[in-house]
């Protein structure tokens, strides 16, 4: 089927449960493409052929045995290479875990989607330790834009939103620390997930900030989004963030519509130093939803200034000892932000948790009044590869730093964010939206990226690579 490669994870599961598909067809045209195509893209940095097929294997022999399967059974998938997989050992995007030795065993939620059916391909390229927004690593080269790949597929997460967006696996794992699931998202035009901090287990995974680490999938709909987050709930032991969270499924609740849903776009910090596309994005999805209604955040550059502080100080103490013996194997600008984070005076941090704290009781007390929030996901549509600085609003920013800039207070409070693709007449590149929610409400922001992707506001198409 030569669509293959374009098809929904949802149909596909479709599919080779009712033997219209098998598993392993679906597997080998996926190895096919990556193969023919990921040369010129760069989003893996281990393709596991034979576990693949493997897997593969294993459905269909389930199926032609009358067993249940999952409700991912034949799907397609690939992780961030911070995610252990057992046999491969787990880089992190970097040059020093590559003499660790292999994983012994599977991360948590590359064991979740095993269970549900899945089959993975392989590992997927980085930024350096996930301290990055633009998908560009000094060791194993950028991962690009499958969109345009002059430009940048964002960051960190950049190999898992160009293998999806290239049509090599309907969905990816990634890692958001303070906007490494949405950024990419944006960047190559996909539905992406931060749930709530502590929803998903991160054990057996390469941590960055643990208080900020947070891990999701994305996916080209919202289905397909929904389905994959399912698949990966549950209580995770090792990790002590999540252990005991009850399963709450956001699936069944995708067609629910916006009937009673009280939906408000954010101003203030969020309408400033975006480009007017990454504004019009914005309004755009409120004109979809009916949505009249501004609401602020007034702490919200402050929470990014605090997000910055706790990354850099906590990014430093668990790289201190690879800063004290192998600096001259960092990426010089990772190394230098985490020395930097080393130095920051005690006080600071302390100072950067209190406004946490008093930021996370803001978002609190405007919950009370809506139940999702729209902000850009980027203030710009994908930079260059090796482009520097960007104008936005009128001011000259860093792009590595600033790519963040309306992803960082979220990320801050942990709160559950969708990242929704919109195309604007006669645009060449996607923009993202954040749809925001109050804590453990995946269930809310699904569904909203579900009524825009079926009013046809967000739209996920592959790129359309030669």
């Amino acid at each position: 089927m030569s669509d293959l490669h374009a098809r929904p994870a949802a149909a596909i599961a479709r599919d080779v449960a009712s033997g219209t598909l098998s598993a392993e067809t679906v597997a080998r045209a996926a190895l096919a493409r990556i193969a023919a195509l990921d040369p010129q893209i760069g989003a893996f940095t281990a393709v596991t052929t034979k576990r693949a097929l493997a897997e593969a294997r294993a459905v269909d022999a389930d199926r032609a045995a009358g067993r249940p399967l999952g409700p991912l059974a034949g799907v397609p998938y690939a992780v961030k290479n911070l995610f252990d997989l057992a046999g491969l050992t787990t880089l992190a995007g970097s040059r020093i875990n590559g003499d660790d030795p292999p994983a012994p065993r599977d991360a948590a939620l590359v064991e979740r989607l095993r269970a549900a059916g899945a089959v993975c391909l392989g590992a997927l390229n980085m930024g350096e330790y996930a301290y990055d927004f633009t998908g560009e690593n000094l060791h194993h080269g950028p991962s690009r834009n499958p969109h345009d790949p002059s430009r940048m597929s964002g960051g960190s997460s950049g190999g898992s939103a160009a293998a999806v967006a290239a049509g090599f696996a309907p969905l990816a794992l990634c890692s958001d620390t303070n906007g490494s699931i949405r950024v990419p998202a944006a960047l190559c035009g996909l539905f992406g997930l931060k749930p709530t901090y502590g929803r998903l287990g991160r054990s057996r995974t390469f941590p960055f900030v643990a208080s900020l680490d947070h891990l999701g999938p994305v996916a080209r709909s919202a289905e397909d989004l929904a389905l994959c987050y399912d698949a990966l709930q549950g209580p995770d032991p090792d990790d002590p963030a999540c252990a005991g969270r009850r399963v709450e499924p956001a699936l069944p609740g995708l067609d629910g519509g916006m009937a009673g849903l009280r939906v408000a776009t954010l101003g203030g910090y969020f309408a400033e130093r975006g480009e007017p596309d990454a504004l019009a994005a914005v309004a755009r999805c409120a004109g979809a939803l009916g949505a009249t209604r501004t609401a602020t955040l007034p702490n919200a550059g402050r929470a990014r200034a605090a997000a910055f502080l706790i990354t850099m100080t906590e990014g430093a103490a668990l790289h201190l000892d690879r800063l004290r013996t192998r600096a001259a194997d960092f990426d010089p600008a990772v190394r230098d932000r985490l020395l930097a984070g080393a130095m920051l005076p005690a006080a600071w941090v302390a100072q950067a948790q209190k406004l946490r704290r008093s930021f996370a009781q803001e978002a609190l007390r405007l919950f009370e009044s809506v139940d999702v929030l729209l902000a850009p996901a980027t203030p710009c549509p994908a930079p260059r590869l090796g482009q520097t600085e960007m104008t936005v609003g009128g001011a000259v920013l860093p792009v590595r730093a600033n790519l963040g800039l309306y992803t960082q207070p979220i990320s801050c409070i942990g709160l559950p964010v969708a990242a929704v693709p919109v195309w604007l007449p006669g645009a060449t590149l996607p923009l993202g939206v954040q749809v925001i929610g109050p804590p453990w409400r995946e269930d809310l922001v699904l569904r909203v990226a579900a009524a825009l992707e079926a009013a046809g506001t967000a739209r996920a198409p592959v790129a359309g690579l030669a």
